[in-house]
């Protein structure tokens, strides 16, 4: 029995388009992002879903809203163990800006890996354990389906480094676009990567 997984990062933001750090807050979807987010639609419209999944962010909302409009009915969960890794005290900050304020909490965060943290943030190795519980529930409790899940980038990244059994310190090895497709079928006996990161063409 096979189980598709549809994994979608959301679109532009006008903090991503700053390269600002950005996980808890919401920040408003560019024009660009929206391009982005009709060119999914078209993309997974052929497919219909047993079950759609967002984070609580309003990137992702707006996102899957789109890409449910006018089907037929899917269950929609709200899941916040789908939300990007949480940056703490850098949320909002570009990344000069965090070695302008905190040069010496930034060193200690690279230097401890996946285990390095913002204040007041949140790990890699505790986002990856809140996502993969979430993940193996979900392949639990809904075998043989096609579930799409609208998140963001290091939640893919992290369900890709534990389905091909790398280490999580490799999961920056996987880039993750915005407005990109990712998809996963997954078997009893194993996964097999249908597609990576695909970003539908803007038209």
């Amino acid at each position: 029995m096979r189980t598709s997984i549809w994994l979608v990062r959301h679109g532009q933001t006008q903090a991503n388009r700053q390269r600002r750090y950005l996980s808890h807050s919401d920040s408003p979807i560019t024009s660009y992002g929206e391009q982005q987010i009709a060119a999914l639609v078209k993309r997974l419209r052929p497919l219909p879903f047993n079950l759609v999944i967002t984070s609580p962010r309003e990137r992702t909302q707006r996102t899957a809203g789109a890409i449910l409009a006018g089907r037929g009915l899917a269950e929609l969960r709200e899941d916040p163990a789908w939300t990007e890794v949480s940056h703490g005290t850098w949320e909002g900050l570009t990344y000069a800006e965090v070695m302008a304020r905190f040069p010496q909490q930034a060193r200690a965060r690279w230097a401890a890996g996946v285990d390095g943290k913002a204040e007041g943030g949140e790990s890699l190795v505790e986002a990856s354990a809140r996502v993969l519980r979430s993940w193996k529930t979900l392949l639990h409790e809904h075998p043989g389906g096609r579930i799409l899940i609208v998140t963001h980038a290091t939640p893919i990244q992290i369900v890709l480094c534990a389905s091909l059994g790398m280490n999580l310190r490799d999961y920056w090895r996987w880039r993750i676009d915005l407005g990109s497709v990712t998809c996963l079928d997954v078997y009893p006996t194993g996964t097999i990567m249908r597609m990576v990161n695909e970003v539908p063409e803007i038209r």
